[in-house]
């Protein structure tokens, strides 16, 4: 087990959702190592259940706890946010995700990469501000991946409207992670509000989201191909929470930053900011994005003074 060095978090309240495995749960541990309250928000509780127990056998001492959350359903996405009784939240981390699974549609109608990736992620965040702005110095971080530099992105089918191919559902649900989280900065900061937004890329890392959950039931053969490639090329998990753990808790890092590795395509490396892709400037997009995403879930942002209003 690898220890990843990151500065004191005592007196912090995190949120990591998918936590239970992968990148979600390394970044939990860590955090929870470094004296942040954890929260791991996961969608099985029996999965959630095991990693807490992982953790705090890990981290003697840790302060963490399990709450369910199901990024599929807005239904859960509303309970999670209605039930948080712990005040100021410090630290929200969008890791959850799902990627390249076969077609469906989540419990409210959405195809499952742009319903789960981004529209729970966008609900869950705005449900959870005004808890996020209560806090001296906010956060939110959102994984987005390294792929979302090959998305033709269309907002005209962002949810299976005409073809569906997995691949490329996925990397559009990832470029429009990096939309949101780029566009929530611009809001914030528009507002003269404290909240930093960033979204980062961990590399190819190796993690179960491509043979997990709903990849589970495909053949032996997928699966065996899968877990050769992910073992022979993608890097150990550890590796890729350096991202989100560099954006969650360094310093002095401005918002809007997108933090990727600095190796070859942005595969695997130490953690940079880069700040060069044409999507991280593209407001007009963004916008539309942010627009239709409040249409399709229903939550409108709200600042403190927009709530007394």
């Amino acid at each position: 087990m690898t220890h990843i060095r990151i500065p004191d978090q005592s007196g912090r309240i995190a949120v990591v959702t998918g936590a239970n495995s992968g990148i979600g749960y390394v970044t939990a541990r860590e955090l929870a190592r470094a004296g942040a309250h954890v929260v791991l928000a996961c969608r099985s509780p029996e999965r959630g259940t095991s990693a807490l127990a992982r953790l705090l056998a890990e981290t003697p001492g840790a302060r963490a706890e399990l709450r369910r959350l199901d990024l599929s359903s807005l239904e859960s996405v509303r309970a999670f946010a209605a039930g948080w009784d712990l005040g100021a939240l410090d630290l929200l981390i969008n890791n959850a995700g799902v990627a390249m699974v076969p077609f469906a549609r989540t419990a409210d109608g959405f195809e499952t990469h742009f319903g789960v990736n981004h529209l729970g992620t966008f609900a869950l965040t705005g449900l959870l501000l005004p808890c996020l702005l209560a806090a001296c110095e906010p956060r939110v971080v959102t994984v987005s991946s390294e792929g979302q530099r090959f998305a033709r992105f269309d907002l005209t089918n962002l949810n299976a409207e005409r073809r569906y191919r997995a691949p490329f559902a996925y990397v559009q649900s990832k470029r429009a992670n990096l939309y949101f989280a780029v566009e929530l900065q611009r809001r914030m900061t528009a507002a003269g509000l404290p909240l930093r937004s960033m979204a980062v890329a961990p590399g190819l890392t190796r993690t179960n989201v491509l043979t997990g959950g709903a990849n589970a039931g495909r053949g032996r053969l997928y699966q065996g191909l899968i877990r050769l490639l992910v073992r022979l090329a993608f890097q150990p998990t550890e590796g890729g929470a350096r991202t989100s753990l560099h954006a969650a808790t360094v310093a002095g890092l401005p918002g809007g930053s997108y933090i990727a590795p600095d190796g070859l395509l942005e595969m695997r490396g130490a953690p940079t900011s880069r700040q060069g892709h044409r999507a991280i400037h593209d407001a007009v997009t963004a916008r539309r994005l942010w627009e239709l995403s409040e249409r399709l879930t229903g939550v409108r942002y709200e600042s403190p003074t927009d709530a007394a209003a």
